[in-house]
Parts: structure tokens; sequence; C-alpha cells
């Protein structure tokens, strides 16, 4: 009988804290399987608000160690990911009767502290009719605040950490479930099974990172029947994306009555994305869906806000997820901590599993520096922290600026929509060379389906970065199905049928 393909470590999950944990051990010399049921960044990892940021609200509960690495972090993923991480300025508007203008002033000037050295610029108090940072808000609001963090495209963030990981060795499978897993002396037997084609296969692993993200106590529990460890909360919080409202690069941070914020981010040129919400959720196998009445309220938060309302009938499009929270025993659902915590049991320290509670995408990357020295007992000779200063695929800018990439790359294909050509290299960075290679006018790029994608892309999403259907493509790899009509993407869907 042939043995079980063994490895290292399997990691379970495929959303940006698995995707960040398989990289990272690679890059040390583990032998690592990141399987994944769905696609990666199925399902939490690319319903975030798309920020890179320490989380100025965190501060009102004292979340310092949290804020302190979130900004930490934010400067290293600004270094490793330029083409992929942003700059955004935030304006907030001030707002009588609400957080006190001297509350505001002491977070701000936290805020700009904590994380060490910055390159953003710090805060500042404005006059909102300053340089256009009020276009689009009420003529009501006359001063405010702003500051710096960052934004990102969270899916491609998720795949950017896998193709890096499949570089250094790692073995990605999507549409790959864990089905069971039982200990045999200082290993784990685990059984994955193929969801597309539907056969098992046999896996031996040293240590099981379960970082399943709100089906980590099913994990835990059921596939590898564990005795329970930690406690989660989940959280839904939904998003709506709306034509345009105000103009301006710029993102506002708006205080609404119940203590909460809303983010108003452009987004994808022509759209503002609005958001979140904070609601329990209780099954993580209901998918999640923005009902009419969180969206009614992001529209409320900002029409106290803006100029020309909103309503629900602006929608284009919105997403919701669900938030893996650990349980700190906070009452309400938007004061839960957005910390991390991991927890390790074993069989006297024999076959490991890791599990995951909680996390924010802006501190991926610690966090798997964390996961790793929990398992160092069982993996000492692992290599040494590498993830800081090492760029994401298409990340290696030689010293230059995304802006200066940008003007590289119009004369290089002047016959390319300059517009375009910078989308590309906003999802692709010193890798969409890969995809442009001799190309000189749009009949060179294929087929092209609407919305800015053409077949060479969608080549390149297939084989490159595990794409397998038309929402793979268009909303995570992507976000041209924003730029789409039905028809047009049922075209890229019945495409997909033909060529898989």
């Amino acid at each position: 009988m042939t043995p079980p393909a063994s490895y290292d470590l399997v990691v379970v999950g495929g959303g940006i804290n698995g995707a960040g944990i398989a990289r990272d051990a690679a890059g040390r010399g583990l032998r690592c399987l990141l399987c994944e049921k769905g696609d990666l960044a199925g399902a939490t990892s690319a319903a975030s608000s798309k920020l890179i940021h320490g989380g100025l609200r965190y501060l009102e509960h004292f979340e310092f160690r949290l804020v302190a690495e979130a900004l930490a972090e934010r400067e290293i993923l600004l270094a490793i990911a330029p083409h992929l991480v942003q700059p955004l300025q935030f304006v907030m508007p001030h707002t009588a009767g609400l957080r006190p203008a001297w509350m505001i002033r002491l977070g701000l000037f936290l805020y700009d502290r904590l994380g060490g050295r910055m390159t953003l610029p710090r805060s500042r108090a404005i006059r909102l009719g300053e340089g256009g940072l009020g276009a689009g808000l009420a003529p009501s609001f006359r001063g405010g605040y702003v500051y710096a963090d960052a934004r990102v495209d969270d899916a491609r963030l998720v795949v950017l950490n896998a193709r890096s990981a499949a570089e250094l060795g790692a073995e990605v499978r999507t549409r790959t479930e864990l089905k069971a897993g039982r200990r045999n002396g200082e290993e784990w037997v685990l059984t994955i099974r193929d969801v597309a084609r539907g056969g098992e296969q046999t896996v031996a692993a040293r240590a099981v990172v379960n970082a399943a993200g709100p089906w980590v106590q099913w994990v835990l529990e059921g596939a590898l029947s564990e005795p329970p460890r930690g406690r989660m909360r989940l959280v839904g919080g939904s998003h709506i994306v709306v034509p345009r409202c105000y103009d301006g690069e710029h993102a506002f941070i708006l205080q609404n009555e119940d203590g909460r914020v809303v983010f108003l981010i452009p987004f994808e040129r022509a759209f503002t994305l609005v958001g979140t919400t904070d609601v329990p959720h209780q099954n993580p196998e209901a998918p999640p869906h923005a009902p009419l009445d969180e969206v009614e309220y992001l529209c409320r938060a900002a029409n106290r806000y803006l100029a020309r309302p909103i309503a629900a009938a602006d929608v284009v499009w919105s997403y919701s997820g669900v938030r893996p929270l650990y349980d700190d025993g906070t009452a309400t659902a938007s004061e839960v901590t957005r910390d991390y915590h991991l927890v390790v049991t074993d069989a006297d320290g024999r076959a490991p599993v890791l599990s995951i509670y909680g996390g924010k995408l802006t501190t991926y990357r610690r966090l798997a520096e964390h996961a790793l020295e929990k398992l160092a007992p069982w993996f000492p000779d692992q290599g040494r922290p590498w993830t800081a200063t090492t760029p994401l695929p298409g990340g290696d800018l030689g010293g230059e600026s995304f802006a200066e990439l940008v003007r590289a790359y119009g004369g290089r294909y002047p016959q390319l929509d300059a517009a375009w050509l910078e989308g590309v290299l906003r999802r692709h960075g010193t890798r969409a060379a890969e995809i442009l290679g001799d190309a000189r006018t749009e009949a060179d790029l294929g087929k092209g389906f609407g919305g800015g994608l053409y077949a060479r892309e969608l080549a390149y999403l297939v084989e490159r970065e595990w794409a397998g259907d038309a929402e793979d493509i268009l909303w995570r790899r992507t976000k041209c199905g924003l730029h789409m009509t039905d028809g047009q993407r049922r075209r890229v869907a019945d495409f997909l049928k033909v060529v898989a």
C-alpha cells in the first residue's frame, strides 16, 4: 500500500490567516499543505471594509496592544505590497453631542505614535472647506480632523499570500475539505475530500493549523474530535456599494448616534463603499447577506452627513461576512475584541493542533509569526521570521513608487487604456508583465468580456491563481463584475464552463 503523502504542517482554511501562515511556514522550510473547502478568501476575508488600519475606535476599548501592532503592520504592508496597499486620507467631521473634541484629539495623538516610526502623515484639525476635503458633506459640517491609514483589495491580499506560499514549495488546494482526522503516534492522519470531483485522500502531518474562521469549532470538535477550546462569537457585518456620492480620493469616518462609526471609501473609481454593521450571527452555515434593515442603517448613518442622500435603491452591490471573533464576554457585538487568540492542544506533547480565534486583516502577518512561535517546540529547526521584509508577489518595485511603475508601463504600452492598465498593475504589480507580454493593442489581450476583463488575464487567474468559476474571477481576483452587465457576467461563466 502506498503510504499517505506526508507534511510537516496541514493548514485548514484559505482565508488571510491560513494563507499567511502557509506562506510563512513554507519560507521557513516546512513542508506545508493548505486546503480550503471553497475558494481562497471565499468567506470572511473578502468581506472586510478593505482597510489596512490600526483601528482608531479600538482605543476607546483600551486595546492599545492591538492598535500598536496593527499600526506597525500597516507600515510593513505598505512596504511589501506597494501595488496593493494604498495610503488613504480619512476625514472625520466633528459632530456636536457625540464624542467630544478633546477625546478625538487624544485618540488621534495616540494613533499617531503607538505604532513607532510612521511614513504616513500625522493627523491634524481642518476646516472642511480646505482642499475639497468637505466635498459632498452637508454645509452644516464646518470642521473636523484628518488622519492617514491605508486600503487594500482584501481577496487579492489572500491570493498573493497563497501564490507566494506555492512558489516557496507549499501545496495549495482549493475546493478541498477536511473530512476527518485522528492522531497516530507522532502525527495526524487526515482524510481530505475533493469537493469538485468527490474523491478522497489520506495525508499525514506532524501538526495541524485550524484557520477555518467561522468553522474553527466545527473543525476542532467535529473533524478532529478534539475537546472544545476557546470561545467564539460570530458577528456579521454588511457593506453596500453605491455610485460615487462625493468627489475626491479621501475617505470619511462618520460617527453614528449608537456610538459606532461608518466608513465611506472611494471604490473602483466610480463608486463609494459604505460599511459596516455589527450584528450577532448564529449559524456559520447560513450564507451571510445584507438584509434590508442593515442596508437602511448604513444609508441613515451616511445621510446624517451627506449633502445628497443615498437610499437602498442606489445600491449596486452589497456583501456580508461573518467575523469569527474571540468571545471576551462583551455585551454588544461592536465592542467584542478584534484581537486574536491562538490555542494549542496536543496529546502528551504529540501531534499538536493550533486553532485561531479572532484576528484582523491588518495583523495577519504578525499572527502568522506568532503561530510559528507557538509551534516551535515541535519544529525547533524552523527558519527565522522573514516575511516583514520580503515583498509579496508583484510588490518588488526595486525602490520605485507605484506611480513610477504606472508611468513605466504607460511608456511601454502606450496604446493600452491608461486607467485599465493602472487597474491591472494594482492587481498584479510587476507580475502584470506575465499577463501583458508582447501586447500592443487591446486586440492583443484576447477576447474582451466587458468591465475591463480580457482573456489573457482570465487565463492567468485560472492557471496561476486557482480561480475556478466566475464568482472567483469577477468578485474576488478582480472586481470586474461591478463594471459589467448581467449578460457580460453570464458570458464569463459560460466561457469558463467551456474551457474548464
